[in-house]
C-alpha cells in the first residue's frame, strides 16, 4: 500500500512561483512512475507532468517551460517547481504514483493552488 502526501500549495499572484512536494510511503517508489495532475472547479482532472523510473518526463503543453518535475528516490519524493504562474493554473493538484507492473494507481489528497490575476 502506498500513501501520498502533498504540500506546498497556496495563494500566489500571477507571475509568481510555487513549489509542490509529495512524499510517498511504501515500497518500490524508485521503479514507479510518479507525477502530478490537477483539477479546476467544473473541469476534468488533467495531467500536469509525469516522470518514469527511467527519468522520462512528460508535460502538459500548457505548463511546458514553466513547470519542472523531479524525483528523489532516496527520499521517496516528487517535486514540482512552478514558475510564471497564470490564473488558469489555479486548481487542486494531486500527486500520483503508478505501479506500472500491476496497473495500480495511487493518489494523494490534493493541495490547492490559487493564482490571483
Amino acid at each position: 500500500q502506498v500513501q501520498l502526501v502533498e504540500s506546498g500549495g497556496g495563494l500566489v499572484q500571477a507571475g509568481g512561483s510555487l513549489r509542490l512536494s509529495c512524499v510517498a510511503s511504501g515500497s518500490k517508489f524508485d521503479i514507479s512512475t510518479v507525477g502530478w495532475y490537477r483539477q479546476a472547479p467544473g473541469m476534468q482532472r488533467e495531467l500536469v507532468a509525469t516522470m518514469t523510473a527511467g527519468d522520462l518526463r512528460k508535460y502538459a503543453a500548457s505548463v511546458k517551460g514553466r513547470f519542472t518535475i523531479s524525483r528523489d528516490n532516496d527520499k521517496n519524493t516528487v517535486d514540482l517547481p512552478m514558475r510564471r504562474l497564470v490564473f488558469e493554473d489555479s486548481a487542486l493538484y494531486y500527486c500520483y504514483l503508478l505501479q506500472w507492473w500491476s496497473g495500480v494507481e495511487y493518489w494523494g489528497q490534493g493541495t490547492l493552488v490559487t493564482v490571483s490575476s
